[in-house]
């Protein structure tokens, strides 16, 4: 019998090991694809941890003591935003002790929220040149300790957010975060302030002195007369934006009360700064940080830090790897403007709305409107390319497939917006239905043998809580407001039982993200200044989410090599034309997509323009489909501005920001 048992633990055992090898392999794998991070089959004295980083919610004290138990560490790196670090040993020896006691070690995230299991792999030379520090973007500067603590307690103390104060309906999105305005009201609806309707009473008399030394320091040349203050909670943000160019003058300064925090700044080229904003310390933007850059913060409990030499970390110093996770605190912002009098006159006319008056207003004034250029620029070109797109679309995006055959055995799944059904047919142990505004789109579903029917995203015919799955795969970037996009999220959420979970993909502004380009910039042409004629009838659309972020691999995209798509105006619209296979240079644009289905249309019809001259010629129309393409957490801070839900996961797939909800 005691045989009998000691064979039944060897077995249990071998299982064991075989269940963490396949894991192992599978990190080293998604390292590999995803972070071009090549593992070694040899021992060497540098291992990669993966699930074992800044980004998944692991401390730099935490992993240190934990990777120390097997020997002195030379350097430990933790890259921001990752979920994976490095440690290098002094010896072989050491290292091999590592991989093989702490392979599948559960250790406990920083928030507490979950366990986090270990998977370690050698590597060889770990370079971390591309890792360097950002230096502040031109015009950017922090002035740290700008107020003493007694002012800063005094600032705080003298803010009144109790008293009633008259919310308009754009302001009441802003429910999770408190803000107050004086001097002008900042208006979320056209991201201005009305000149003509002062608030009464001005900037606080306690703001004075502040911005009395901020002049004699040369910080600003003029005082503001517009200021806006927010109050952040832990885990709370604001998406990345540009402070409208013609409301207000070059100079923008804000002050940050209570604790620190990590803004982060990009330049339309895809470059990055993740600046920190300490405690009592003052932001001033001037230049081409304040007209080019884009600023947010990225709703989270934890910001990515410099560990201080105050922080017990032990004599390992690793230079830039020397990176912790700082719990966020209570965050109040004065933000201080000048509204501008005169159109802006900057340096930066491609995102200057003074200086493209002819594309403005960017955004639908109300819902009337909204619903309107939805219908023109979504709706109506959908109806009339819906079988050349279905022709395009046949390949599944394999996440989406992993979401999908990952759900339990008999669950019902909605399938809102789903297109062709490409997706409809994924597993036969699901059952799926979709929906669609699209007729056309509709019809060829149910000719593939799928269950669709036809409805408005907004309003899905389905009883509250029925469906343990949703997905939405490039549809809510067709919403031209924040509130409808919002409204469209809170509608799948509403389909979802407690404990669903719902998949959204959107078309992302960052075309080229962590090194990481979409197959869809990779394949962009070359223009040489002499636009050729197109021949529409050689060409494939390629512009849908399938080869916007990622081209359909079934799809010849070297069709397009020499060719140059130059629309830049739509007849009754005032919002720029993308130009197809580029960086994006504006979050809500028309998107062109040339029709081929063997017919020809004269020039001139009433949705679409031409790519080029028709003479007397007919060719097959170019549509244009209304996207807002979402800048990095903007999608996420829309989520957590639901009730009642978690985001599970977020992350980056060729070109789309992802996220998938749980419904509590």
């Amino acid at each position: 019998m005691e045989i009998d048992c000691n064979s039944q633990r060897s077995q249990k055992l071998s299982k064991t090991e075989k269940k963490l090898r396949q894991k192992q392999m599978k990190a080293r794998h998604t390292l590999l694809k995803h972070e071009g991070i090549e593992c070694v089959s040899y021992p060497t004295e540098s291992l990669v941890v993966a699930n074992g980083g800044l980004g998944n919610g692991v401390n730099r004290r935490q992993l240190l003591c934990v990777v120390e138990e097997c020997g002195p560490v030379e350097a430990l790196l933790m890259p921001p935003n990752k979920p994976y670090s490095f440690v290098r040993y002094g010896t072989i020896e050491d290292s091999k002790r590592a991989y093989d006691s702490l392979n599948g070690k559960e250790i406990l995230s920083e928030d507490c929220s979950q366990n986090v299991v270990l998977y370690l792999s050698f590597v060889g030379k770990v370079s971390w040149e591309d890792m360097a520090p950002t230096a502040l973007p031109p015009g950017l500067r922090v002035i740290e300790e700008l107020v003493s603590p007694e002012e800063e307690r005094e600032l705080l103390e003298s803010i009144n957010w109790t008293e009633d104060e008259v919310i308009s309906n754009a302001q009441r999105s802003l429910k999770h975060r408190r803000v107050k305005h004086f001097g002008y009201e900042f208006q979320y609806d056209n991201n201005n302030v009305d000149r003509d309707r002062p608030l009464p009473g001005g900037l606080p008399d306690i703001c004075n002195t502040l911005l009395a030394k901020c002049l004699e320091m040369g910080y600003i040349k003029h005082k503001p007369d517009q200021l806006t203050i927010n109050q952040y909670e832990p885990g709370q943000g604001i998406p990345s934006h540009i402070d409208t160019h013609s409301a207000f003058e070059d100079e923008i300064i804000s002050l940050s009360l209570g604790a620190e925090i990590v803004m982060d700044f990009k330049h339309p080229d895809g470059c990055a700064a993740a600046i920190m904003l300490p405690q009592r310390s003052l932001l001033v933007m001037t230049g081409e940080s304040r007209y080019l850059w884009t600023h947010g913060i990225t709703p989270r409990k934890f910001d990515v830090v410099q560990a201080s030499k105050g922080q017990n970390i032990g004599t390992v110093t690793a230079d830039i790897g020397d990176l912790t996770l700082s719990k966020r605190g209570r965050r109040t912002s004065f933000t201080f403007r000048k509204v501008r009098r005169s159109p802006c006159n900057c340096s930066y006319p491609s995102v200057c709305d003074s200086q493209h008056k002819d594309t403005a207003p960017m955004f639908p004034a109300n819902e009337r409107e909204a619903s309107m250029l939805e219908e023109k620029f979504v709706h109506e070109v959908y109806e009339e390319i819906a079988r050349h797109f279905s022709s395009t679309r046949h390949s599944p995006w394999p996440r989406v497939v992993e979401f999908l055959r990952a759900l339990p055995c008999g669950a019902i799944v909605a399938d809102v917006g789903c297109g062709n059904g490409k997706y409809l047919g994924v597993s036969p142990n699901l059952y799926m239905f979709g929906c669609d505004r699209s007729k056309n789109l509709v019809d060829i579903c149910g000719v593939k043998g799928f269950q669709a029917f036809v409805c408005d995203v907004l309003s899905v015919p389905i009883r509250s809580g029925s469906c343990d799955a949703c997905i939405s795969i490039a549809v809510i970037h067709h919403f031209s407001t924040a509130e409808r996009r919002l409204a469209s999220l809170r509608e799948l959420v509403r389909l979802l039982r407690p404990g669903g979970k719902a998949l959204v993909y959107v078309w992302a502004m960052e075309q080229e993200y962590n090194k990481q380009k979409s197959k869809y910039l990779k394949e962009k042409r070359a223009c040489k200044g002499k636009v050729e004629e197109i021949d529409t009838s050689a060409m494939k659309a390629a512009d849908d989410n399938d080869c916007q972020g990622s081209v359909d691999p079934n799809e010849d995209v070297s069709q397009y090599k020499g060719r140059c798509c130059n629309v830049t105006q739509v007849a009754h619209s005032n919002l720029p034309v993308h130009t197809n296979r580029t960086s994006f240079d504006s979050q809500d644009l028309l998107v062109p997509w040339h029709l081929k289905d063997g017919t020809k249309q004269k020039a001139g019809h009433a949705n679409s323009h031409l790519a080029s001259p028709a003479d007397s010629h007919t060719l097959s129309p170019v549509f244009h489909r209304y996207y807002h393409v979402f800048c990095e957490g903007e999608l996420e801070q829309a989520c957590k501005a639901l009730d009642g839900i978690k985001v599970q996961k977020s992350y980056y797939d060729q070109g789309n920001w992802c996220v998938v909800l749980e419904k509590l």
